[in-house]
């Protein structure tokens, strides 16, 4: 079912809610700014182009949208994949008609982490979720009745609003402190990300007026309108930029050259930027290493890091997305016995020897049986694969507890 025919045909409105659908289109819709006391303005669009929090929200994103997302259904204590529930299609496989489930799910993050909610039409059918359709975050305006009721207010792009309920806006947020509106990283953290990028703009000034620390030609003669003005078109010219930095200085009329800046290190340039790395790094619980910030990644660390970086930087986003699925997504009925699940066994997974220990670990103390060790590798099962072995010295011995009686 194709986006704009769907929205236009559901709500009767002239125009659909903005399809997120195009880099220009994400751009459009992640927010509007907020003023700085560095004078600037910050904006989602303005705070991706510092580069950590590109990198950050670049890893976030990509790192949820490439994990498998299945829908389970739970009979007791055995659990299998509901891979034939409509809703197991759309969270594995399509969400709409021109998404996968990648670029979903990495949508789904990026507005997480730019404006703190995600907001998502839902196409029902026959009593299902059949198709869910990004809505511009900035376009939904949730608000919370005397009833206890949530609706949403949805204002289309030609000013035309519309009043919508839970049944219809699949709505998915960070933390609250309402309960409703989830909170957004980049308004609460403007100042720091507005320092970081006052510091990239003063480096780029840096480069662009040249290597060389800045100072004065100073003589004790007097230079003329003529004279002064072509050894200014001679500087500019000449000594200027990148491209012409240590460039030899020809100096006439006991003209000398005297610095009277600090250099970018002398002024704690360098320092100032790696803690506003950090910092930014901090906001969105991204450990360094992962934006290429190696200072404080060793050999004996780096795994242990990537730990953390799945219990507590990955985790909390996947278990609030699975709870919204279920409870926004299914319907009473399944909601009963039916969840959704991420798979981050894959971030999890350590080396090719590790694995392998750890595999025979698991089939020796019965855990595993080969043919899920293999399955975990992706490879075919095996005849005679599904046995599980019991050790014989751990063997429960029934009789033994007769006896004693």
């Amino acid at each position: 079912m194709g986006l704009i025919k769907s929205i236009g045909r559901l709500f009767g409105a002239k125009s659909a809610p903005v399809a997120i659908d195009t880099p220009e289109k994400l751009a459009a819709a992640l927010g509007a700014g907020y003023e700085t006391v560095t004078g600037q303005t910050i904006s989602t669009t303005r705070a991706m182009q510092m580069t950590t929090v590109f990198g950050c929200v670049r890893v976030l994103a990509e790192s949820v949208g490439m994990l498998p997302c299945r829908l389970v259904k739970e009979t007791g204590r055995e659990r299998e994949t509901a891979s034939g529930h409509r809703l197991h299609q759309l969270i594995n496989m399509s969400p709409n008609g021109y998404m996968t489930a990648q670029e979903f799910w990495e949508l789904l993050m990026v507005c997480l982490c730019l404006r703190g909610n995600f907001f998502a039409y839902k196409v029902w059918a026959m009593g299902h979720v059949v198709e869910l359709l990004p809505i511009d975050p900035g376009s939904v305006k949730p608000k919370l009745g005397d009833d206890w009721t949530v609706t949403y207010e949805v204002t289309f792009r030609d000013g035309s609003k519309r009043t919508l309920t839970q049944d219809d806006i699949w709505h998915v947020r960070l933390f609250t402190l309402d309960g409703l509106n989830g909170l957004n990283p980049i308004a609460y953290a403007r100042q720091a990300i507005a320092l970081g990028l006052s510091t990239e703009e003063h480096g780029s000034r840096l480069f662009t007026n040249g290597a060389v620390t800045s100072g004065v030609l100073a003589t004790e003669q007097q230079l003329s309108d003529e004279a002064f003005t072509r050894l200014k078109d001679q500087f500019h010219g000449e000594h200027m930029g990148t491209a012409n930095a240590y460039k030899p200085m020809i100096l006439e009329m006991g003209l000398n050259w005297k610095p009277i800046s600090l250099n970018a290190e002398d002024s704690q340039f360098l320092e100032t930027r790696k803690m506003q790395r950090d910092e930014i790094c901090a906001i969105f619980r991204v450990p360094p290493h992962l934006v290429a910030s190696l200072e404080k990644a060793t050999f004996n660390n780096v795994e242990n890091l990537g730990l953390a970086f799945v219990n507590y930087s990955l985790v909390p986003y996947l278990t609030r997305i699975e709870h919204r699925i279920r409870v926004g997504l299914l319907s009473e009925k399944d909601r009963a016995n039916h969840y959704a699940k991420f798979n981050a066994g894959a971030l999890l997974r350590g080396d090719l020897k590790g694995r392998y220990e750890s595999y025979g670990k698991g089939i020796q103390w019965g855990i595993l049986s080969p043919n899920d060790c293999r399955e975990l590798e992706d490879l075919n099962p095996r005849a005679g694969g599904d046995v599980y072995l019991t050790p014989m010295n751990m063997t429960t011995n029934p009789e033994a507890g007769n006896n004693e009686n």
